[in-house]
């Protein structure tokens, strides 16, 4: 059993006791969470697709910790203009295990 959910404005694919990473939430290292908007849901080739969502379907997930990405650097140059510029920034993630799909 899987399903499309949106957390934070992205779209994941998640299945029960698969990690992922997301955009950092507002939420403390062992809390569970849940998510309502559900996009589609396939339960053993029987499949569920929402307008926008579908209707009583949750997954819940517990947060296991916060963590930094790779560092991401942007370098700008323009030629002949003496023009240099590097910037740098490492993303805030959460990493969540899924605990449960309803749907």
């Amino acid at each position: 059993m899987y399903a499309i959910v949106e957390i934070a404005g992205q779209q994941f694919k998640v299945e029960k006791d698969k990690k992922i990473y997301v955009h950092r939430l507002d939420a403390s290292e062992g809390d569970e969470v849940n998510f309502e908007k559900v996009l589609l849901v396939d339960d053993e080739g029987k499949v569920k697709v929402g307008t926008p969502t579908v209707k009583g379907a949750k997954v819940t997930a517990k947060v296991l910790e916060h963590v930094k990405g790779d560092k991401v650097l942007v370098f700008k140059k323009k030629r002949r203009k003496t023009y240099q510029k590097m910037n740098g920034h490492r993303q805030q993630f959460t990493q969540l295990v899924i605990d449960s799909i309803v749907g």
